[in-house]
This record gives C-alpha cells, sequence and structure tokens, in this order.
C-alpha cells in the first residue's frame, strides 16, 4: 500500500464506518483505513454510491456482481475482485460461475443474455467505447433502463478500480473471511 492505513480514525462517523465494515465484511476494508480516513467527504459519497448500487437499481444483485467482479477481474484490482466476490458469497450466489468471468464467452454457466452483459461490461472498461455491434446484442437482452444502469454500474466500478490500482490497495482476504462464515472452504 502506498499509504499508510490508518487503524484508529477521528470522529464517532469514520469509527461506526469502522465497527459496520467489521461486522458485515469480517474485517475494516483498506479503502476505509486508507482514502476514507483522509477524506471522510470522500467516504459519506461513497456511502451514497454504495446505497444506489445496492438499493436503487432495478438490477438484479446477480447481474450487479457479475458487472463490477468482471471490471475489477480486468483492471486488476485485487482488493475490489476479493470484495466482489465475498459479496457473491454472503448472497448465496455460487463462485464457480464468478470464477469462469475470463471464459465467458463460452462457458456453460452464462447465457447469451449474460454474454452481452458481459462483452459490453469488458469492451466498456478495456477500451472506454463500445462497438455498435457489441450495443445491439445488448440492446436484445436489456431495456433501456437497465442499459443506463448497467452503463453506470461499470463506470462506478472502474471507478472504485482506479483508485485502489492506483494506491496499490489490496485484498483483505474478504472472501476467505466470508468462505469462513459460512463454513465453506475455497
Amino acid at each position: 500500500m502506498r499509504l499508510q492505513p490508518i487503524e484508529e480514525p477521528r470522529g464517532l462517523i469514520m469509527r461506526v464506518a469502522y465497527w459496520m465494515s467489521r461486522r458485515q465484511l469480517g474485517a475494516v476494508m483498506s479503502p476505509l483505513k486508507v482514502l476514507y480516513a483522509r477524506s471522510p467527504k470522500l467516504g459519506r459519497l461513497g456511502y451514497r454510491m454504495q446505497t444506489v448500487v445496492e438499493k436503487g437499481l432495478v438490477l438484479d444483485e446477480e447481474t450487479r456482481l457479475l458487472v463490477t467482479t468482471h471490471a475489477s477481474l480486468i483492471n486488476g484490482c485485487g482488493f475490489c475482485a476479493d470484495l466482489h466476490l465475498a459479496q457473491v458469497v454472503q448472497a448465496k450466489l455460487g463462485l464457480e460461475k464468478f470464477r469462469a468471468l475470463e471464459e465467458f464467452a463460452t462457458s456453460p454457466h452464462f447465457d447469451d443474455r449474460e454474454r452481452s452483459l458481459l462483452a459490453y461490461t469488458e469492451e466498456m472498461t478495456r477500451h472506454r467505447k463500445v462497438a455498435d455491434a457489441t450495443f445491439e446484442r445488448l440492446r436484445a437482452h436489456w431495456n433501456e433502463r437497465e442499459i443506463v444502469e448497467i452503463t453506470w454500474l461499470n463506470a462506478v466500478g472502474n471507478y472504485y478500480n482506479l483508485m485502489a490500482v492506483a494506491l496499490d490497495i489490496e485484498s483483505d482476504g474478504l472472501l476467505d473471511i466470508a468462505l469462513a462464515r459460512m463454513g465453506a472452504v475455497r
């Protein structure tokens, strides 16, 4: 990590955020200790964005996690991939499909609808532009509101990835903690 984590935050709000992270994930996640302890206003923004992700979209949880996990893996964000895979375990979605993301185009775990979603996510993440054919394939399976939400969700995921990668924030072992809490093994 490029910045030393702050283990003892100032202020009640940050202490509550650390407690909530520890309770929900089993550990205080590094972005709280590196980013938001230094700039609590950014933490409030992040919290609002996460509230929209979890409660303000029509996309179901599996779709949201497919988009964010795929983008995180493409961007090489170890922290974000670890967090999203822990969320997969907590939601009891099964890791097998998510472990097959790199082979989504040929894997039997994905249907055409999911492949269109993942191709769009990949192209947007890698190139920032999307070919007309990729967009038309997406449009064949998703309505306009869903397309807007998929696009926004991927942009938000890339935003978080960029911060974590630039500051060298790596895995907190959240997947292992989630598996242990569920009594499962990696």
